[in-house]
């Protein structure tokens, strides 16, 4: 049974997130006058950096590992949901425009990161790496090997880190693409995870060993009704997330006509789900 009481504590993970926050807290502090001379201290994107290292703690740290890693497929899904949406999203909302700067201002980065924050490229780097995360024969390796399992969570939150990048970039040279292309992208994302999620879903073996041996949990809830939420929650949730960020769009979309289309003739376009990060 789980052990509600158990929450990882190992050098690699707990060590990890405290250095990134170090790094962030040394970034903005006392290099903050060095890298952007009169910048404030970013301290509403601090708070979303932060927020994303805890969530990134509580999907792998927490009891919900254990429950995903032994038990339930149900569980994992939900762990993968944390990392995906809000984690790699607060992640990205977290980083002022200045403090990515010195990077995305490299000449000799220009190209190869323009090629990697194409929309194309970031979809498919995200359904890619998601899909085949869940062939079952990597998915289970991933389930009982504790170092790969460390690195699929990582290389999920690396992937959604590409899929909120054209939506969410707060860089100032390749910044996020304007909102019809934002919708057309969130429709096209869909799309491309639909097979991974009828696969799960309307299989008609259990296709993860580890859970269909699994003790149970609760009672009466078998191996197959568990594979079944588990494909709804990775559909749910993300249908779910999708439909706001697309509403998201279609209201920056619809803000910049009525501006361009008011008494002054103009406006500054808007080309995110949130405004360009400056400072």
């Amino acid at each position: 049974m789980i052990d509600w009481r158990h929450w990882h504590n190992e050098p690699h993970l707990v060590g990890g997130l405290i250095l990134l926050g170090w790094l962030y807290a040394v970034l903005t502090g006392p290099l903050r006058d060095k890298i952007a001379p009169g910048a404030a201290y970013p301290r509403a994107h601090a708070i979303k950096f932060y927020g994303a290292l805890i969530l990134f703690y509580l999907a792998v740290g927490s009891p919900l590992d254990q429950a995903g890693e032994r038990f339930l497929l149900s569980a994992h899904m939900v762990q993968h949901a944390l990392l995906i949406y809000p984690a790699a999203v607060l992640f990205l909302m977290g980083l002022p425009a200045w403090l990515v700067r010195p990077v995305t201002a490299r000449p000799s980065l220009k190209h190869l990161l323009g090629f990697l924050s194409r929309p194309l490229i970031c979809g498919l780097i995200y359904i890619l790496t998601y899909s085949l995360w869940h062939v079952p024969a990597l998915y289970d390796w991933a389930l009982q090997d504790r170092w790969v399992h460390i690195a699929e969570h990582i290389m999920f939150f690396g992937a959604a880190l590409f899929y909120w990048l054209p939506l969410l970039s707060p860089s100032t040279e390749f910044p996020p693409i304007r909102p019809p292309s934002q919708m057309l992208y969130l429709v096209a994302v869909v799309i491309g995870m639909t097979p991974v999620f009828a696969y799960i879903a309307f299989s008609d073996d259990i296709l993860y060993p580890t859970y269909e041996y699994a003790p149970r949990l609760f009672k009466d809830f078998s191996p197959e009704n568990d594979q079944l939420l588990g494909a709804v929650i990775m559909k749910g949730v993300g249908m779910g997330v999708t439909f706001i960020a697309f509403l998201c769009a279609f209201y920056r979309w619809y803000q910049t006509t009525e501006r361009k289309s008011g008494p002054s003739g103009s406006s500054r376009p808007l080309h995110g789900l949130a405004d360009r990060n400056q400072g």
